[in-house]
């Protein structure tokens, strides 16, 4: 058995071939910059207006999960995971349990959820996924601490003092991983706090707490559980960009001032019309010659309906370089998946027009990107015996 750092030269260089091709292959997926009301809430049920091709239905027992292939590729294979459908939709509950390693809550562990009224905490939701994960002996991710999105009615401008603003963000970091301290191994700690060009985005913590606020954040959550991993999270940061090397410069600075931050999440929200980040292999590399870890954090890859064969291939490799890159560097742990089914997609919900982003479709068909990261898991774990 080999661990990740010591891929033999063979599966390097079949890996690197993948993903050469499935860059020409999907020369048009790249994530596009959300607008401020498109990235309030992944996760909430929309219906997918058009259904992916039927390309069959996994149900023979000798086909390898995600999750197996994942586990000889030692990698996690996560997804995100809306409560409503765990309970009420058998197919998903399953797929959940079966073809994932890793789950993240897609809202249930947001301030607006567990802490809607100042000082009172409600983990009922979160609690039952946890019990979910153990049942099936998977990790769950932590998502998220600090936000300027989904924030309870009660965190609102101008209403408390610095210092109270400072109490109230290290009572609710106490207090969400006081209550799963031994149940969570990672965490956002911080989710979205850069702009496109760099500059901290423009909040209620920046103004409040001015630009110190990161590192408190980070600095206050390992206090309170210092065996958990802690990333900062964002979208737009998988190439090399403004955004990227601001977050990358802030990683170096954390580093040198002994900040405790240990993992960088790529949200890796894609879009095949756009042209698919060259770099990300390299960028993935630069953080982790910081020593930090990698997560792929909230895969999907969105296209214009309706889908036809060349959009699905389209979106196959974008999927597909995008694991192949992540397999390719020995930090990057977890390529988690945001979403199941296209039944339940935020996708249509905010950009008009668009959908089919994950690997089944609203009839629970797999498509051709789950067989194109199936393959591509099968290629990384060859060596193991």
């Amino acid at each position: 058995m080999w661990p990740k750092k010591s891929i033999t030269a063979g599966v390097v260089t079949a890996l690197a071939a993948t993903t050469a091709l499935t860059l020409v292959g999907s020369a048009q997926a790249q994530p596009t910059t959300p607008r401020a009301d498109q990235v309030t809430a992944p996760g909430v049920p929309a219906q997918a207006r058009t259904a992916a091709p039927k390309v069959g239905v996994r149900t023979d027992p000798s086909v390898k999960t995600l999750r197996q292939l994942g586990d000889r590729a030692d990698l996690k294979m996560g997804v995100a995971v809306g409560m409503d459908q765990l309970h009420s939709d058998a197919t998903y509950r399953h797929l959940a349990a079966t073809q994932f390693s890793s789950v993240t809550p897609e809202n249930v562990m947001k301030w607006e959820v567990t802490e809607p009224q100042q000082g009172k905490f409600d983990f009922t939701q979160a609690d039952q996924l946890v019990r979910f994960a153990k049942k099936h002996h998977q990790i769950v991710r932590g998502h998220t601490l600090v936000w300027h999105n989904q924030l309870p009615t009660w965190v609102t401008e101008g209403t408390f003092t610095r210092a109270q603003y400072r109490q109230i963000l290290r009572a609710h970091i106490r207090g969400e991983m006081s209550h799963f301290k031994g149940d969570i191994n990672e965490w956002d700690v911080v989710n979205e706090a850069f702009d496109e060009d760099g500059k901290l985005r423009d909040t209620l913590w920046l103004r409040e707490l001015g630009p110190g606020y990161i590192a408190e954040a980070f600095r206050y959550a390992h206090k309170i559980d210092p065996k958990a991993k802690l990333f900062y999270n964002d979208y737009n940061i998988e190439g090399v960009n403004a955004k990227s090397n601001a977050v990358y410069q802030m990683f170096r600075q954390f580093k040198a001032d002994g900040v405790p931050v240990q993992g960088v999440g790529l949200q890796s929200h894609f879009d095949i019309q756009y042209p698919y980040p060259p770099d990300l292999l390299a960028n993935m590399q630069r953080f982790a010659d910081l020593k930090v870890r990698i997560s792929v954090t909230e895969a999907d890859v969105r296209m214009d309906l309706p889908v036809d064969p060349t959009k699905a291939q389209a979106q196959a490799g974008a999927y597909d370089a995008l694991l192949s890159s992540c397999l390719l560097v020995a930090r990057c742990k977890n390529f988690t998946v945001w979403g199941i089914s296209d039944k339940y997609s935020w996708i249509p919900g905010v950009f008009e027009g668009q959908g089919s982003a994950l690997l089944w479709d609203e009839n629970y068909q797999t498509k051709p990107a789950y067989d194109a990261l199936r393959r591509t898991l099968a290629i990384a774990g060859s060596d193991r015996g």
